[in-house]
């Protein structure tokens, strides 16, 4: 069976993380399914240069965040994950409560219903408590919260590299046994 990974991509900033991670994901032979809110694009537009057009052109296939009558949209389309890259926390309050009121937030909650795993890398801070409980609960039901926060052990050398290696430790996370995150090897 064909590996699928969902990439969900909404209006928080870091864009970044879901071109790299569409990127990569192809390399590697993975399937994506791209769902981006017209907040996602704008930020893809304003971070990247991106517009929908071409963002879509990153993925294997690409729908429309109203096109709830997607594949995705059902527990009979087999994925790997799903990964919302970056997440809102107006998307992370839809998923925690279930609010299906889109393609992407319905994807997530299939995802979740089907027990598959779903990492958010929700960009927010400071944190306030909405959002602390709102990730409470979507761990509470199998979620993973996964905020980018870079390490350093590696040394990057750019902004590229911290990217990089984030998305390689959320590939690794979705089950994709062919990413290559770098190991800390002790002191």
């Amino acid at each position: 069976m064909t590996t699928r990974l969902v990439v969900g991509l909404t209006g928080a900033t870091g864009a970044c993380y879901a071109l790299r991670l569409l990127r990569r994901a192809r390399e590697l032979g993975v399937e994506t399914h791209l769902i981006a809110t017209p907040a996602g694009i704008l930020n893809a537009h304003h971070e990247l240069g991106l517009d929908r057009s071409a963002l879509e052109a990153e993925a294997s296939h690409a729908y429309a965040p109203g096109d709830v009558g997607a594949c995705i949209a059902s527990g009979s389309f087999a994925t790997s994950a799903m990964v919302v890259a970056p997440c809102s926390m107006k998307s992370l309050a839809a998923i925690a409560h279930g609010l299906g009121d889109n393609l992407l937030t319905r994807a997530a909650d299939v995802t979740l219903k089907e027990r598959r795993r779903l990492i958010l890398m929700v960009r927010e801070t400071p944190l306030n408590l909405a959002h602390l409980r709102n990730m409470v609960a979507v761990t509470e039901m199998g979620g993973i919260v996964f905020p980018p926060l870079p390490a350093f052990y590696h040394h990057p050398k750019n902004i590229d590299e911290l990217v990089a290696e984030t998305v390689e430790r959320v590939l690794e996370l979705s089950g994709i046994t062919a990413a290559q995150p770098k190991i800390w090897a002790g002191l």
